[in-house]
């Protein structure tokens, strides 16, 4: 669907750029395909320019609380419907909307490849025409969908050079009649259009964020439940209780299912007779690839599951194990190498150099040690540890900097059962996973520091890890996230300035420098750790409603303790917590949220 937003003037697109450039076509001819020709001026011929577009009403939902939205989809359109009922329930409440009033001038903004012949060249998201629309009343609830336009006067589009002629041509291949969805009422207009364009916005949010296609195949109880856990993920995304680089994602991959659901669609409707072979494996493919998709999807949506995205494993790769020899090599990564920098090595080391560190993490056998010398370095690999292995500045952290790949989803991951980093910095830019991800096994690091834009150190289930002498910074959620059944051990480390990131009042401090989820209970230990400067608690306890022995809502304890010292101490031995020698400066001390 085009997207909305006021227009500031109309950009102009040379429509004379030759056959192989973008170029506006002759318009549709008849019959099943469109001629793409490029429409020339004559030589000499003015061009008479379009007005540019008039304001269109704003988008009212953005404003609207998360438990009025609940209120408006699932307490009065959707009540007591069924997944399958859910486009008759909004087609209902637009007709009751549109039938108030039949003609009115609003702006129809579409797919540029409707009007340009190398559509993926053009950097305009939408092509906006004002149209005048008539809607007649019809018995058919399912026709609501599309409405008649005509050009209306004066001509405007947000592309001041498009011709007339082509608007008209275009339109009358589609027979005048467009989808609803894509007309944007234009302001200045009677309180009925405005009625008519937040019904339009309404019906539009529902599409565009809460409506899936396999809903009809789920057996669910009351599809209007489901309708507000969607809405409540949405406002997680929006006021930053899911950080932004999962929200992200979470996007990227819903509008990625329903781009491959239309190919498939659009794969299936080419295939004119009995399918061969190839089309039929090639069907098939595109349907599991679809289908796996979905899977992700829906356990996104699981409100237990989704503050860190699909829980699948990031790693495929088959771990080696140690050579057949049982020899360790040490692997030194350098521009070059010089018999000063191994000197300290015993002569018996066996000794390879690399001057990348994607390589040298690609030789690597369990056993193994990787040595970086100072200098910036980037490295896919690092997403992909398997082996035990070692790996280590020659210097101080500050000068042997590891950088993320920003087209990456990952920067660190690990399954290996013992890897360590040692006298690092890790800078994250652009993935969207945490900037360590311990899928399992143990990960160990010992004087590094971790700069991070996404989320902070998580451990997944069953998985375990040591943090000493670190420093973690600029998290948008938690420092550490310890999912249910993990283990983590941290002392003397600095995690500060985490949780950077606007949160609603009913989600303020759900997060905090630590974040721990309790089913199965996770293990931690902290020793001499300083926590401060975080937009929340220290450490936050998300716990189910009918878990552990401690009720009510958010309880909050400071370093010292109050006078609930007794239950912070049941609750603590009951998570496996050893707390002793932290410091908590500047921020709210222990959260219990039940979830």
């Amino acid at each position: 669907m085009a997207s909305s937003g006021p227009e500031e003037g109309a950009a102009e697109v040379d429509p004379a750029l030759g056959e192989s450039s973008s170029s506006w076509p002759a318009g549709p001819s008849s019959g099943a395909g469109r001629s793409r020709r490029p429409l020339l001026a004559s030589q000499g011929e003015e061009k008479a320019e379009a007005d540019p577009l008039p304001a269109q009403y704003p988008s009212h939902l953005g404003a609207v609380p998360g438990r009025d939205k609940v209120a408006l989809y699932c307490d009065r359109l959707l009540r007591g419907c069924k997944a399958e009922d859910a486009n008759e329930a909004m087609s209902k409440y637009l007709l009751e909307k549109l039938k108030m009033k039949e003609n009115w001038l609003g702006v129809w903004k579409t797919n540029p490849e409707l009007f340009f012949i190398n559509s993926e060249d053009v950097l305009i998201p939408f092509v906006g025409i004002l149209v005048e629309v008539t809607c007649k009343p019809s018995q058919s609830t399912s026709s609501h969908l599309k409405a008649s336009v005509s050009v209306a006067e004066p001509f405007s589009s947000n592309i001041a050079n498009i011709p007339r002629e082509l608007v008209e041509n275009v339109l009358d291949e589609l027979d005048h009649c467009v989808p609803l969805l894509e007309i944007y009422p234009v302001e200045g207009q009677d309180m009925v259009v405005f009625d008519i364009a937040q019904a339009l916005d309404v019906v539009r949010f529902f599409y565009d964020f809460l409506w899936r296609d396999w809903d009809e195949d789920e057996s669910c109880e009351t599809y209007a439940a489901l309708i507000e856990e969607r809405i409540k993920l949405w406002c997680d995304i929006e006021n930053g209780t899911i950080p932004a680089p999962i929200g992200q994602r979470f996007r990227k991959n819903l509008e990625k299912y329903k781009n491959m659901h239309l190919e498939l669609i659009q794969y299936q409707s080419n295939i004119k007779e009995e399918p061969t072979a190839e089309e039929a494996v090639e069907c098939w493919k595109k349907y599991y690839e679809l289908v796996m998709l979905c899977g992700l999807l829906k356990i996104w949506e699981d409100l237990r599951l989704r503050a860190y995205g699909p829980l699948t494993p990031r790693i495929l790769r088959r771990r080696r194990g140690h050579r057949d020899d049982g020899k360790a090599v040490t692997h030194i990564v350098a521009k070059t190498m010089t018999a000063e920098m191994v000197k300290d090595f015993s002569v018996d080391t066996v000794l390879q150099q690399h001057d990348n560190l994607n390589m040298a993490l690609d030789s690597c056998y369990s056993g193994d040690s990787v040595v970086i010398f100072p200098g910036e370095y980037k490295a896919a690999n690092l997403s992909m540890l398997t082996e035990d292995i070692v790996i280590q500045g020659a210097g101080k952290p500050e000068e042997i900097v590891i950088v993320s790949e920003p087209t990456h989803e990952s920067f660190v991951v690990s399954k290996a059962q013992n890897v360590k980093l040692m006298h690092l910095t890790l800078v994250q830019q652009g993935t969207v996973d945490g900037i360590v991800v311990v899928e399992s096994g143990h990960m160990t690091f010992v004087n590094c520091i971790l700069k991070c834009e996404g989320t902070g150190v998580c451990v997944l289930t069953g998985a375990s890890l040591t943090i000493t002498n670190s420093e973690i910074t600029g998290a948008q959620g938690a420092g550490v996230e310890l999912h249910p059944g993990s283990t983590a051990i941290l002392e003397g480390n600095k995690i500060h300035h985490c949780n950077n990131f606007k949160t609603s009042e009913s989600s303020q401090g759900a997060l905090g420098g630590i974040n721990i989820k309790v089913v199965p209970v996770p293990k931690l230990k902290m020793k001499n750790n300083h926590i401060y400067s975080n937009n929340g608690y220290g450490v936050t306890i998300l716990q189910p409603m009918d878990q552990l022995s401690t009720t009510g809502g958010i309880l909050e304890f400071t370093a010292s303790g109050d006078a609930e010292e007794d239950m912070l101490s049941k609750l603590m031995h009951e998570l496996s917590l050893e707390m002793s020698s932290n410091t908590l400066d500047d921020i709210k001390g222990l959260s219990i949220v039940n979830s």
